[in-house]
């Protein structure tokens, strides 16, 4: 149910600028993740922000807080964060660089903060996952 106020499935009008303690996170498998990644930093550097990479099989888009409402990809999911789980980015965020990482403790950071914009614009996003998909579809057609 959609309330007054949230967005429609093809509105995604949050604002890229929210702050990392105000996000979202678009999962998806790591393979199309990789792909987007790769799609998104040759259309423009600046049009993808922190990456999560769970060290398996999942990569994490950090998306403007209010995405979630409006998020129905198929493949992937988008959870409201509020910010929880995320303490990291906006510590690296606050003191301007990100703590080392320990592979020990889990996920790490693909694209960290600080080293890309706040956000992941989710109609940017949406498309460069539907050009994954079709590309590692069509990859995997010619086996």
């Amino acid at each position: 149910m959609v309330e007054a106020g949230m967005h429609s499935s093809d509105d995604f009008s949050a604002s890229p600028d929210a702050p990392p303690s105000a996000c979202d996170l678009v999962t998806v498998p790591a393979r199309q993740g990789l792909e987007a990644v790769d799609i998104l930093r040759r259309g423009h550097a600046e049009a993808v922000g922190p990456v999560l990479h769970d060290g398996g099989e999942t990569l994490g888009f950090v998306v403007p807080a209010g995405t979630a409402a409006a998020w129905d990809l198929p493949g992937s999911t988008c959870l409201e964060t509020d910010g929880r789980g995320l303490s990291l980015a906006a510590q690296a965020l606050e003191e301007g660089a990100v703590p080392p990482p320990d592979p020990a403790e889990g996920p790490d950071w693909l694209l960290p903060p600080g080293e890309s914009d706040l956000a992941t614009d989710p109609a940017v996003l949406r498309r460069a996952l539907g050009e994954a998909a079709r590309l590692i579809e069509a990859a995997d057609s010619r086996r």
